[in-house]
Parts: C-alpha cells; sequence; structure tokens
C-alpha cells in the first residue's frame, strides 16, 4: 500500500532526526483520533494552537510595557513567534523535532493574564496560588474547544506546562524552549527598553557585553550557537558555563533595572488594581460572565472568574474597568 504524506513525514523523521528526538507517530493524545493524511500529530498541535482564539487575543497582551502606544513594541505574540524561530533554530542544529518545538512554543504562554506578569502576581495575591505556565495548559485542554480543549499530544502539554518554574520538560524539544524563551525575553525585552529610553547601551554590564555582545542579535546567536555546541550528542540540554553565567548576569540586570524599574511602577500598580477591581467586580456579577466560564468550573466560582479574567487582553480590561468604575459623561 502506497503511503501517504504523514506517514512519509513520519518515517523520515527515524532516518534524519537524532536518537534523542521525539517521533511524531510515537505521540498520544488523550482522547484518539483519526490520522490526518497529510499532517503529523505535532504539525496538527501547532495548526491548532495557531487558530486558536487564546492565541489571537496574545496579540494585544503586554510583554513588558502595559498598553503600549506604539506599534514595535513587543506583544506576548511576538514574542511567542520570536521564542518559537530561536528554539527551531536550535532544534535544528540538534536534529530535534522542529514541529514539536513550534507547537510548544507557540502555546506556552495563552494562559497570560493581561498586563503580563503584573496581573499575574494581582491574581496570585488574592486566591494563593496562580501560575501562567498551568493556566496555558488549562487553556489548551478545557478552555477551548467548548470546554474539551485542542486534545494536544503530551509532549506539547509537557513542554507547555515546564516552559518555567522548577519542572524540566521530559523532551529536548521542550528543554530549548525552556531556555529559548528566556533568551527571547531577555534580549527583546532589553531591546525594546534602549527603544523606550529606559536604558543606554552603555549600561549594560560588562560581563555580559564580553561575553554575549551588545546588541540583541549578537546576543541571541551567541547564545543560540552556545546551546548547539554545549548539547551535542547528550541526552540534555546544556549551555556552557562561561554563557549561563553571563546569561544569569544578564536577567538580574533586568530585572533591577527594566521589570523592577522605579520608570514603570506606577504603570504597574495601576495594572494590578484594575485586574483585582475586575475580579470582585465579577464575583459580584457572576451574570456578566459568558455561561460556559460558569459550566467549567466545576462550581467554584472564583475560578470561573480567573478563567475569564486572565483571557482578557490589555484594552479589554482597561475598557471593561472604565466601564464599571468610571462615570459616563
Amino acid at each position: 500500500m502506497t503511503e501517504n504524506i504523514r506517514e512519509r513525514t513520519e518515517r523520515e523523521e527515524w532516518e534524519r532526526l537524532s536518537p534523542f528526538a521525539v517521533k511524531s507517530g510515537e505521540a498520544t493524545r488523550e482522547r484518539q483520533e483519526e490520522e490526518c493524511s497529510i499532517r503529523t500529530k505535532f504539525q496538527r498541535d501547532r495548526d491548532r494552537i495557531l487558530h486558536s482564539k487564546p492565541f489571537r487575543r496574545l496579540k494585544h497582551k503586554t510583554q513588558v510595557y502595559i498598553a503600549p502606544t506604539g506599534d514595535h513594541y513587543r506583544t506576548r505574540m511576538t514574542h511567542s513567534l520570536e521564542v518559537s524561530q530561536i528554539c527551531r533554530t536550535i532544534g535544528r542544529g540538534l536534529r530535534l523535532n522542529e514541529d514539536l518545538i513550534e507547537a510548544i512554543a507557540l502555546g506556552h504562554d495563552v494562559g497570560h493574564t493581561p498586563f503580563g506578569h503584573v496581573g499575574e502576581e494581582a491574581i496570585r495575591k488574592i486566591i494563593g496560588h496562580f501560575e501562567h505556565n498551568e493556566q496555558s495548559v488549562r487553556v489548551l485542554t478545557m478552555l477551548t474547544g467548548n470546554g474539551k480543549g485542542l486534545n494536544l499530544t503530551a509532549p506539547v502539554l509537557d513542554g507547555v506546562l515546564n516552559h518555567t518554574g522548577p519542572g524540566i520538560p521530559y523532551t529536548l524539544e521542550g528543554q530549548i524552549v525552556k531556555t529559548g524563551d528566556r533568551i527571547a525575553y531577555l534580549c527583546h525585552d532589553y531591546d525594546d527598553a534602549l527603544r523606550a529610553g529606559l536604558l543606554n547601551p552603555s549600561d549594560l554590564p560588562e560581563e555580559v557585553r564580553l561575553v554575549l555582545g551588545h546588541t540583541p542579535s549578537q546576543m541571541i546567536s551567541t547564545m543560540v550557537t552556545d546551546m548547539i555546541e554545549s548539547s551535542q550528542g547528550k541526552d540534555k540540554i546544556h549551555q556552557s558555563e562561561r554563557v549561563h553565567k553571563a546569561m544569569q548576569e544578564f536577567r538580574r540586570f533586568m530585572f533591577t533595572q527594566v521589570y523592577n524599574s522605579s520608570a514603570l511602577k506606577e504603570e504597574r500598580r495601576k495594572g494590578e488594581y484594575v485586574v483585582q477591581a475586575l475580579y470582585y467586580y465579577y464575583l459580584e456579577h457572576l451574570d456578566l460572565l459568558p455561561n460556559e466560564y460558569l459550566a467549567w468550573d466545576e462550581g467554584e466560582r472564583s475560578r470561573a472568574v480567573v478563567d475569564y479574567i486572565s483571557g482578557l487582553t490589555d484594552n479589554y480590561a482597561i475598557d471593561q474597568f472604565e466601564n464599571y468604575f468610571v462615570p459616563h459623561h
């Protein structure tokens, strides 16, 4: 019998990819499905994420700057696309499964709140525990597809869950995204901080300049090349000690000078206030929530409110706040 395109791709994966790569034919889903004749499981996962409403909403969610007015600042969507490209380059260098990498990268932040980590922290202060990576998995497994999720494969969901926090993805493809996400946001947030006038190139610590370079492009190239060279032939993804140390120094610098800077403090306070005000308002007015959120929360009303608020874009959250709390002329 003639093999179809998907079967040919699956066969070629075994011939071409590293022994450490995950092969799409071996991946499993929670619910069995009829296979596509053209696309592998990981290709279908990527497409499902790309065509989903939660992914489209990332276009209007903050990366660092709350509801920025300039067209050139990063959003969660451009960040996810940049993570995908950086990580696919590393994956290709190591002969790993690029389709799996792309699916994880595109899906890793779909659970992010409005106003980025500010919104995440605002919800955490109210309910005690909220992590955007866990919310991303909830979005992909329940809050899409009429409560059934997208039925993604286990390696994709594992990579999304463990892209941040203490967990380590069990696939090398997921491990690439875990580090590649950090490479992307550090370099691109640095670039945006220069554009916003928060930083000058001369502010960069000397160790970072000497080891990684002094432009975002140089930094990305250095860290990508280092990951490929350090991980060749190994069953885990590595960085050299020199580059890892410089990257940690770069991260400390960015947290001090940008993420926790006094220049952004007032905007962060406003974003946190908006999220918390909306939470308490919706908790008192559950009839304003779309019906499906109340059907998915298993009777836990605060869960429904968190699910709804975490899906809001920056501007929509601001509009809703103005609608409920600001008098109309």
